[in-house]
């Protein structure tokens, strides 16, 4: 099979030719496989082939006017959005980290006067000829952006407010949520359109649970959370494409409210969190979702020799591989204090312990 039949077939819940493979990883341990590879700096398709990954990420750039100033005295980047970053270091790597938050006190006035990029300013040209250099690959859009209700409006207000606000039904808080909505559904109606067909799985995101279990409650994730997702699920299905959604840490609660909706896969599944285990969500939700994911980036990958990271992977092939329906890949992004060894090491696994035939 070519990686696009690989994967359809696995979100489709039936057994392609191998486990479908993904790599995703912050910047340091990326450069560092590079270069154990002998690869150039910038030859990220180069990784890819040699991983044996099956997916490529297209989408619009935003190339519109600026509308917010950086705050170079302090070190702070920010985004079209209004995002405010800055780099902070750790002994392995480093991040660029939140700060500032301009919206939290923010009134509904406010927010409807906060400057944010318009969908005519992003950048369509390419991605049709994006997708024709990959059309052996998986193609998806969006990401774990899309809508990202919680992290995103947080990242502006602060994670405490957003949640205040949905419990409170703040109009402010709530006018973010929507505005934000509003653009990121005509991107990404705009890119299918301009994919013209190559667009093979549209990618979102929405974090619902801390490692112990629910970030939010049930009723407050249909009440607020699960409409902008519809949104997507609903572009996605006119398009004729499948939705696979992130969420980190404890959050199979939400996973019947997926299938209703008619997401068709499930991506990151911590394993360490709760109710998160692979056999359980096989087991539990085997017959209504593909899963993408369980090889936790704080587990013996990150932390372990070679060989506990050989078994964890081979593990959880042996759980999740029966039937179809599951995507080998990273909880989230390969951390930087990862042994570049553990990293090879799994991805061989999955290329050879992953093959159905």
């Amino acid at each position: 099979m070519i990686s696009k039949e690989r994967v359809l077939t696995a979100l489709a819940r039936r057994e392609p030719d191998r486990v479908p493979i993904d790599y995703a990883a912050n910047s340091r341990i990326d450069r560092r496989l590079k270069e154990h590879l002998r690869l150039e700096a910038d030859d990220s398709e180069g990784l890819l082939r040699a991983l044996g990954a099956d997916f490529r990420t297209v989408g619009a750039t935003y190339k519109g006017p600026r509308l917010h100033a950086d705050v170079p005295e302090r070190g702070v980047k920010v985004d079209a959005w209004g995002i405010h970053r800055r780099w902070v270091e750790h002994e392995t790597g480093g991040y660029w980290d939140f700060c500032d938050w301009p919206l939290r006190q923010a009134s509904l006035e406010e927010v409807e006067a906060w400057p944010m990029p318009a969908p005519e300013d992003f950048d369509y040209s390419g991605i049709r000829q994006a997708c024709e250099r990959y059309r052996d690959c998986c193609v998806v859009c969006g990401g774990a952006g899309w809508p990202d209700v919680i992290n995103a409006c947080g990242m502006l207000r602060t994670m405490d407010q957003v949640l205040v606000d949905l419990i409170t039904d703040d109009e402010g808080g709530l006018r973010l949520i929507e505005r934000r909505n509003e653009i990121l559904i005509e991107v990404a109606r705009r890119t299918l359109e301009a994919a013209n067909g190559g667009v093979d799985v549209m990618c979102l995101g929405e974090d619902l649970g801390t490692q112990r279990g629910p970030t939010v409650s049930l009723a407050l994730f249909r009440k607020h959370i699960r409409p902008p997702i519809q949104q997507f699920v609903d572009v996605a299905d006119d398009f004729g494409i499948p939705t696979m959604i992130h969420s980190c840490g404890s959050s199979s609660w939400a996973f019947e409210d997926f299938i209703e909706m008619g997401v068709t896969a499930v991506d990151t599944l911590q394993p360490e969190a709760k109710d998160m285990a692979p056999a359980y969500l096989k087991k539990t939700f085997g017959d209504g979702l593909a899963f993408h994911g369980c090889i936790s980036t704080a587990g013996p990958l990150a932390t372990g020799t070679v060989a506990e990271a050989v078994a964890c992977c081979r593990e959880t092939l042996e759980v999740m591989m029966p039937g179809g329906g599951y995507s080998f890949a990273p909880t989230h992004l390969i951390q930087d204090n990862t042994p570049v060894e553990n990293v090879l090491a799994a991805y061989e696994v999955a290329r050879e312990v992953g093959r159905y035939r």
